[in-house]
C-alpha cells in the first residue's frame, strides 16, 4: 500500500485513541473518585456509574474505532513504522487536546517531550 495510505491509517488511528482518551477522562472527572464512589456506595455504584456515563461510552467508541483502524493498517503496512508513529503521534496530540480541552496543565517538560516525540515521528518519515 501507498505511503499516503498508511499515514491515513496512522491519521485515523490517533485522532480515534486521542478522542476517546479526552472522553473517557472527561467521563472519569465528572464521575469522580471511584474508590469513594466504591466505598459508600459499592462496586454496583461504580460499574452503573461509568458504564451510564455517555461521555465514557462515546470514548469507547472512539478506542474501538482506533483499535480497528490499527488493525486495519497493520494489513498493508510495517508494524515498524505504524507502532511508533501511531504511539508517538497519539501522546503528541493527548497533551495539546488536554491542555486546550481539559485545561490540563502541561508542564514545559512534557512539552519538550512532545517535540522531541514529533521530530522522531519526523525522522521515521523520511
Amino acid at each position: 500500500m501507498s505511503a499516503l495510505a498508511t499515514w491515513g491509517g496512522v491519521t485515523a488511528i490517533v485522532l480515534s485513541a486521542t478522542a476517546g482518551d479526552i472522553l473517557q477522562a472527561s467521563a472519569m472527572r465528572e464521575i469522580g473518585d471511584l474508590g469513594v464512589l466504591r466505598r459508600s456506595q459499592g462496586l454496583a455504584a461504580v460499574v452503573r456509574r461509568v458504564a451510564t456515563n455517555p461521555r465514557f461510552l462515546l470514548g469507547m467508541i472512539f478506542m474501538t474505532c482506533g483499535f480497528f483502524s490499527l488493525l486495519i493498517t497493520l494489513s498493508w503496512a510495517d508494524v515498524s513504522v505504524v507502532g511508533p508513529a501511531s504511539a508517538s503521534l497519539t501522546f503528541v496530540a493527548n497533551a495539546i487536546a488536554a491542555h486546550l480541552l481539559l485545561h490540563e496543565h502541561v508542564s514545559r517538560r512534557r512539552w519538550a517531550a512532545v517535540v522531541f516525540v514529533a521530530a522522531g515521528v519526523a525522522l521515521l518519515a523520511m
